[in-house]
């Protein structure tokens, strides 16, 4: 169970159209237009609904597929997953363990060092930027 719970107004009130209907309603956006897909900055990639600080510049890599991708989440139980059989599929869900949110989904053909792709939705991070 998340531990920050908010009703769907709530939710709706705090998020633009796009982030509510991929974070909170498992929507994705369309490959190679989201805001992060091909962004090289340093920072922290942080949950839109919460702010939990899912993932870290360094872990991410071009993997082609027009979503972000990282090998790595930024800590150990930030992230949780589900079997997802959606679509006639069978993936591997990814949400944010604070608060529940869509994040995307995760592969088993990633770089090393763990041979996993966090394929996630731009909509569904806000990138804060390290201070050099």
């Amino acid at each position: 169970m998340p531990k920050i719970e908010k009703s769907d107004a709530e939710w709706r009130a705090a998020l633009n159209p796009e982030e509510y209907r991929i974070a909170r309603q498992k929507g994705t956006e369309p490959a190679f237009s989201g805001r992060y897909w091909d962004c090289h900055e340093d920072g922290t990639y942080r949950c839109i609904c919460c702010g939990a600080p899912l993932f870290r510049s360094e872990s991410k890599f071009d993997s082609g597929c027009g979503w972000p991708s990282f090998h790595t989440p930024n800590e150990a139980g930030l992230i949780d997953e589900h079997a997802d059989q959606s679509f006639g599929m069978q993936r591997t869900e990814v949400t944010c363990h604070d608060c529940g949110a869509h994040l995307g989904h995760v592969f088993p053909d990633g770089p090393a060092p763990t041979g996993l792709r966090y394929c996630i939705n731009s909509a569904s991070l806000k990138l804060e930027l390290d201070n050099s």
